[in-house]
């Protein structure tokens, strides 16, 4: 078995309007839609209705819902679990209606996050929701991506592997940000993380960005290890996606944006480094 290379994009780093995301990807050549927000919404305030215009209208394009990008455990670890767990059913209804069973989740903040000094001590906390979440995923037949973002407990390496190692689900599985790695100090995040965590990723979201500064960048134009990420991924025999979220103009702390001209170049960058590692492509259905 040989690697292959998916290409996904957040569509709502295009353009509000689910018509301009999709001509996009079409232009690009790219499959797949990472679905997080359209028309001005996040994909958890889509009614059926909307969700079911959603899978029309990508059924009309040719291209395929890759994943939600759920907001799930973008919440504090005091707040109740009631809400969370509605929120993935939620998340589960739109997810079966657009025709993918996987969707993005995170590790939740913990009670102060004006320093990460004592992230450890909410480890313990995290994968007590996330096993929860992960369990009812099982029940539904979905796989949790656990994506690992600043300001939450699984911010670093070390506490991703923790969180992943004491849930031990196969419905909890990892979608490494090279990004986020960088922007909360973790040099050469590749280099150290893989052997903690490669065995996790099914899910790559792809955007770079500069130690120190935080400053996001296009792919290989980082601190982010991203053609040494493809390597491990290729060397691994990955089968899965690799989603496009630049923040090449606006990188907000829930979301981005990057335009049309922002997401062309980040596909060009990506591809380039996929040719420099010798990742192939699969091409859209």
């Amino acid at each position: 078995m040989t690697a292959e290379f998916a290409l996904s994009a957040f569509g709502d780093e295009i353009a509000d309007d689910l018509a301009d995301q999709l001509a996009l990807l079409r232009k690009l050549e790219i499959g797949y839609l990472e679905l997080r927000g359209v028309w001005g919404k996040n994909v958890l305030a889509l009614d059926d209705d909307e969700a079911r215009r959603v899978a029309e209208n990508c059924r009309e394009a040719g291209i395929q819902v890759s994943a939600i990008g759920s907001p799930v455990g973008k919440s504090a670890l005091a707040d109740s679990m009631e809400g969370e767990i509605e929120n993935l059913h939620r998340i589960f209804r739109v997810a079966e209606i657009v025709g993918t069973r996987t969707v993005r989740v995170f590790s939740f903040y913990p009670p102060d996050t004006s320093t990460n000094a004592g992230y450890d001590l909410h480890v313990g906390a995290s994968a007590e929701r996330l096993a929860a979440l992960a369990k009812l995923a099982e029940s539904e037949g979905f796989t949790l991506l656990l994506e690992n973002e600043k300001e939450i407990v699984g911010d670093t390496i070390a506490r991703c592997h923790a969180i992943l190692e004491a849930v031990d689900s196969p419905n909890l599985r990892f979608a490494w940000d090279p990004a986020n790695f960088v922007q909360v100090g973790e040099a050469n995040a590749t280099t150290h993380g893989w052997p903690l965590l490669g065995a996790y990723v099914v899910h790559v979201h792809v955007k770079d960005a500069v130690l120190g500064s935080g400053d996001v960048r296009a792919a290989g134009e980082g601190d982010g290890e991203i053609g040494l990420l493809l390597s491990r991924l290729r060397d691994a025999e990955y089968r899965g996606m690799l989603a496009l979220e630049p923040h090449l103009a606006i990188a907000g702390h829930s979301s981005g944006f990057s335009g049309v001209e922002g997401m062309t170049y980040a596909a060009e960058t990506l591809r380039r480094l996929m040719a420099d590692a010798g990742c192939e492509e699969t091409p859209p259905e």
